[in-house]
């Protein structure tokens, strides 16, 4: 029987971390899709699997810095792979932290299910929560199809996002002020928006290392 080329088994490896990045990706990308679900359409069940989600996106973060160390260990890469080995820790890394925020998005729901919020607060959330899911969408197809120019737009995207984080404060700031009952599960609220906010700076970090992995240039 013919040896294997080890630069052949490398290769392999390098499509089984990128395969292993994309399911964790979707699985990321699944439980803050549950999160928001939640907000506007209560499930208990719902709020249940978006903590299992981010439990298994634990998980598999660990498995992949293990399976990420195994190969630089083994295989001692040239420059091109062993940054996208590199950048790929780091999105895990980001993606991890996605998956964390998409389960306090669930808990805070826990909060708001009973509530009658204000309408005009609650628009600025659900477009911020809309634009948030577009942007990690982008994120991770810039990363797994090395598509430069959507790794530049997720920039602009952030910018619209954090006017749309200071527009919500000002809205929720000023519905407290006129309803000092609302107070209470208002900051719930506020908690929400940071929530999103910090996503968001989670995809925009994903297009800048994305950038950085294709042109070893920082964005």
């Amino acid at each position: 029987m013919a040896k294997e080329h080890p630069r052949m088994s490398f290769n392999e490896r390098l499509n089984e971390l990128k395969d292993d990045m994309g399911d964790m990706g979707n699985s990321t990308l699944m439980a803050y899709k549950d999160a928001i679900s939640t907000l506007f359409d209560y499930d208990e069940e719902l709020v249940k699997k978006v903590t299992e989600t981010g439990e298994k996106i634990d998980k598999m973060s660990y498995l992949f810095e293990n399976k990420s160390m195994s190969t630089i260990a083994a295989e001692q890469p040239v420059a091109k792979d062993l940054r996208f080995i590199e950048s790929s820790l780091k999105v895990g890394s980001h993606l991890k932290r996605i998956g964390n925020l998409a389960v306090n998005i669930a808990e805070v729901a826990r909060h708001l299910k009973d509530e009658d919020v204000p309408e005009k607060p609650m628009h600025d959330i659900k477009k911020m929560a809309y634009l948030v899911e577009k942007m990690v969408s982008k994120s991770l197809d810039s990363f797994l199809n090395e598509n430069m120019d959507l790794s530049r737009e997720l920039h602009y995207d952030d910018d619209v996002i954090d006017d749309l984080f200071d527009k919500a404060l000002d809205d929720i700031t000023k519905t407290m002020f006129d309803d000092k009952d609302a107070i209470n599960y208002m900051v719930y609220l506020i908690f929400l928006a940071r929530f999103l906010e910090r996503i968001a700076d989670r995809a925009e970090s994903i297009g800048n290392r994305t950038i950085f992995m294709i042109t070893c240039e920082k964005p």
